[in-house]
């Protein structure tokens, strides 16, 4: 009986011992595992945006940097509205046509309500990149603006019109009866887009 009651004791200590001791060591390691597989699979796509990087970084050494500043005023990275009005009063100059009243507002792509500068129009578009409104006055004759504003359109810098109003310019023609140059002189009214990219 004494031979069969040992055994019996053994087992039960053994089983304790698994339950105690054991199962929870076998419990850490299978989560250890899995923490170790989920630092294997963030090192593996740590490694292949490392390889995106690299090879982005090589297409992009690979262009012409002529050409990468052509891109950049293409489709800047930011709203960069001085610069933009400083390019369209220069492409005016040849034609004697000065910016007036300009209107516009700054928006920062990541701020959900815009800061309106001076009137205008601007928004932010769901996509990838940002939509920028700007409105001004200039004068001049039909010529000059016609020219202008093919100057304007193949500008590197994507422009699109949204409108144009124009009217007499009654100070300069004076006497609309008589026909003088001056005559000739129109107040146009334009509303633009721009377009820029998201950060």
């Amino acid at each position: 009986m004494t031979r069969f009651i040992m055994p019996a004791i053994l087992i039960l200590i053994a089983i304790a011992l698994f339950f105690m001791f054991t199962n929870p060591i076998y419990s850490d390691i299978g989560t250890l595992k899995e923490t170790v597989t989920s630092y294997n699979e963030a090192l593996d796509n740590s490694k292949a945006l490392e390889n995106a990087r690299d090879s982005l970084t090589a297409k992009e050494n690979a262009i012409n940097p002529d050409n990468l500043v052509k891109i950049q005023k293409l489709l800047p990275d930011n709203v960069d509205n001085i610069r933009l009005i400083l390019e369209i009063e220069q492409i005016a100059g040849p034609y004697g046509m000065i910016l007036k009243d300009v209107k516009y507002n700054t928006t920062n792509p990541v701020a959900s309500t815009p800061s309106v500068v001076s009137g205008g129009a601007g928004q932010v578009t769901s996509g990838d990149y940002g939509i920028f409104d700007l409105e001004f006055s200039t004068t001049g004759s039909y010529n000059n603006f016609i020219n202008f504003t093919k100057d304007l359109e193949s500008n590197l810098r994507i422009v699109d019109i949204s409108s144009i109003s124009f009217a007499s310019d009654t100070n300069a023609a004076g006497n609309a009866n008589v026909k003088t140059p001056s005559s000739e002189v129109y107040t146009y009214d334009f509303k633009i887009k721009t377009y820029y990219l998201k950060n």
